[in-house]
């Protein structure tokens, strides 16, 4: 889920809440998470959070996506945390406070949160404090509080060594009714991922179901072209629709959905459906090296075997 470099990074200038509120790039370091502007012609501001992978890239790095969001011409805050925390601190809530009191994010038309897993997580918990704020959120957490949501068993390392007690920001569903449009996307056969959704839900949030996706959802959309048009519909208006759909049936040539889909097609003794989507895969990827279809030879064999020995 992270956003790798494609060149050395060129820091924007250092400034307080202060400054930053007028200037038009600049980066404020807090003692737990940093904001860094990218500014562009659009009227449009994106204000992407960052993950768990994101922060495994070290530091400097700029706003998470902010080289796949370049295209769109869209301006881009980036929320980045100095740990994989899910935002579970005071620095990053009182930071985009501070930007809202001066006045910054009233340059904008539209402002978009986007965040993936802990940044999805963020993304919902702190759209209430910028006004009219959109959200599109990835196979985000409702909260990793486990008196909130038992069902969570995932990361253990990552929240054991975060704060998962005491309001406020604790529980993303609190926060649902305050946001002016949701979109989330997630895998309904990722468990956890549907329970979350669920928790999620409301006459304000647009669920979006991504069958094979598995967590990281967004790496499926942007391998399959899906990312840039899923934005343009939110920051167009507030339903997504038929370009999104249209756009996400290239999802079908990405290995990490392929994967997915044999994987669950053998696990669930759907074996004459697992055999046929193998030999369709085989036919697509022939002149692809070996080693990049094995997982389909592979489910393909479980599959026979499956059959012979029921």
């Amino acid at each position: 889920m992270s956003d790798p470099a494609a060149a050395p990074l060129v820091l924007p200038p250092l400034l307080d809440l202060d400054a930053a509120a007028q200037a038009d790039h600049f980066l404020i370091m807090g003692d737990h998470a940093n904001l860094w502007f990218e500014p562009r012609q659009s009227d449009t501001l994106i204000v992407s959070f960052d993950n768990l992978a994101t922060i495994d890239e070290g530091w400097p790095r700029g706003p998470w996506l902010s080289r796949r969001l370049a295209p769109l011409g869209h301006s881009v805050l980036g929320v980045q945390s100095h740990a994989k925390d899910w935002f579970r601190q005071p620095t990053a809530p009182a930071l985009l406070r501070g930007l809202e009191e001066r006045g910054f994010f009233r340059r904008f038309r539209r402002v978009v949160m986007l965040g993936a897993s802990m940044g999805g997580f963020a993304a919902l918990n702190f759209a209430p404090l910028i006004p009219e704020a959109r959200v599109l959120a990835f196979s985000p957490q409702s909260t990793m509080n486990k008196d909130i949501a038992p069902f969570e068993a995932r990361f253990p390392f990552a929240v054991r060594k975060s704060n998962w007690q005491g309001m406020p920001f604790l529980d993303a569903a609190a926060a649902i009714p305050y946001i002016r449009k949701a979109v989330l996307v997630y895998d309904p056969f990722v468990p956890e991922d549907r329970t979350h959704a669920a928790r999620l839900s409301g006459p304000n949030v647009q669920l979006l179901r991504a069958p094979f996706c598995t967590h990281e959802a967004i790496r499926v959309l942007i391998k399959s072209g899906a990312l840039q048009g899923l934005i343009e519909e939110l920051v167009a208006g507030d339903t997504v629709g038929a370009r999104f759909w249209t756009d996400f049936r290239a999802r079908k040539s990405v290995p990490k959905w392929q994967k997915s889909l044999l994987g669950q097609a053998v696990a669930r003794g759907h074996r004459r459906l697992a055999v046929k989507a193998a030999d369709a895969i085989l036919r697509a990827g022939a002149g692809l090296p070996d080693e990049e279809m094995v997982f389909a030879r592979r489910a393909r064999r479980e599959a026979l075997k499956q059959a012979k020995a029921g």
